[in-house]
């Protein structure tokens, strides 16, 4: 079996190949094709990247490779996790938007859209070649914004799922609370991608007991403490929403302490240069510790998981991902992408069904559903106006004064990127 990572000089990579060596059994990759323009960085990821499968014994082969075509030809599976603008851009993203007195995010927001334009085109001209290379390869959607881009793949025709690690981490949180293993709790997780909520904590399988409103009885202030939110939102909700929830249930209180702290892409890029740092140490032969903190926890247990599934082995047959809708929320139109329990298989993914959603839920959905509409659009089309509706659509923007400067300063802060700027 062979797998690609394009985007593979990331500083996250390290977590994914920690998954692929100790997941072997689930996952019997014989080939990993490390893609990265960057090869500098793919130097010294690729060679932390083999030290790690020679300590836990993996038998496979790891190439780096900055030739596209070659390392996707063949491919089973291709990953995606590329950052166009690298972590450059993202402070861009985190920081322009607070001007206009709005969530300065890079997945959601202004930053978010500004995120989207530039990488949709990338995405699916690197989708294009790996159909080209083999058109029966599954393509998993890492990189943000997981629904927009996902969205835009599936619309193209291609072969994609999309992946995010709220659901997964959020099940291990729980998992230890509950002092259970991870496989016996299932989330009745629902939602777009970065804006979902669990409804149910079952035991045992998406037929299970309820043991949410227990959890929150027992352990409320420890998980509102790692959401970010008051104790008393989750007791008049309960539910739990994802912590991106926070940018639109607390917008005015994440602005001001946005704007008096250093961006989380300037901590980031002084953790990357110390991983990098740590990566070329010819000594190390695992993921260090300072990774858990770059984000993207439990990633390779949630890839692992959905490409043996994809591919037809031992995945499990029912994961959180971002799909075509297909009714499942009939309120929106079945091309939505939607972040769902699904069951996989060599077919993709079905979603499971659902409960009906109370408007308070099913009202932001929509909304931002309709956002991301404009979103694909001004991505594939480009255009001023484009950029303009989106923005003022988006539930986190919603002002005509905030969008004409916010749109003015994405297209500023963004011309390399965009083909018609």
């Amino acid at each position: 079996m062979k797998l690609a990572v394009v985007g593979g000089g990331s500083t996250y990579t390290p977590e994914l190949i920690d998954g692929f060596a100790r997941l072997r059994d689930t996952l019997p990759v014989s080939e990993l094709v490390l893609v990265d323009p960057a090869a500098d960085r793919l130097e010294l990821v690729g060679g932390l990247a083999r030290r790690i499968f020679a300590k836990q014994g993996h038998p496979g082969k790891i190439i780096t490779t900055s030739d596209l075509d070659a390392g996707v030809a063949d491919a089973d599976a291709v990953l995606l996790q590329l950052r166009v603008g690298g972590q450059a851009a993202r402070q861009q993203d985190e920081t322009w938007p607070l001007e206009c007195g709005c969530v300065g995010q890079e997945t959601t927001g202004a930053g978010g859209l500004a995120k989207a334009l530039r990488t949709v085109p990338v995405v699916l001209g690197i989708a294009e070649r790996v159909r080209r290379a083999n058109p029966d390869a599954w393509i998993i959607d890492f990189t943000n914004p997981v629904g927009i881009v996902t969205r835009a793949l599936l619309q193209a025709g291609h072969k994609a799922v999309g992946l995010c690690n709220v659901a997964i981490g959020l099940q291990r949180k729980f998992a230890k609370l509950l002092q259970v293993t991870p496989g016996e709790v299932h989330l009745d997780h629902v939602g777009l991608n970065h804006l979902t909520w669990e409804f149910g904590v079952r035991l045992g399988g998406p037929a299970g007991e309820n043991v949410l409103p227990g959890l929150l009885a027992e352990h409320g202030d420890a998980i509102a403490d790692d959401l970010r939110l008051p104790r008393q939102v989750l007791d008049r909700l309960g539910v739990v929403p994802s912590y991106y929830l926070r940018y639109f249930y607390s917008h005015d209180e994440v602005v001001r302490e946005l704007a008096t702290k250093p961006s989380r892409a300037a901590e980031v890029a002084a953790m990357e240069r110390e991983l990098l740092e740590m990566y070329g140490d010819p000594a190390l032969e695992e993921k260090p510790e300072l990774l858990a903190k770059r984000g993207g926890a439990f990633y390779s247990e949630a890839a692992v998981d959905l490409a043996a599934s994809l591919l037809g082995g031992g995945g499990s047959p029912v994961q959180v991902v971002n799909t075509y809708n297909n009714g499942t929320l009939p309120f929106l139109a079945d091309d939505a992408v939607i972040e769902v329990p699904a069951r996989v298989g060599r077919d993709g993914a079905v979603p499971l069904p659902v409960p009906r959603l109370d408007p308070l839920y099913a009202g932001l959905i929509a909304h931002v559903t309709a956002y991301e509409d404009l979103a694909i659009e001004a991505a594939l089309r480009g255009g001023r106006d484009r950029v303009f509706r989106a923005l003022l659509a988006h539930p986190l923007v919603g002002q005509y004064d905030h969008a004409e400067k916010l749109t003015d300063r994405l297209i500023a802060h963004n011309r390399e990127h965009l083909s018609w700027a």
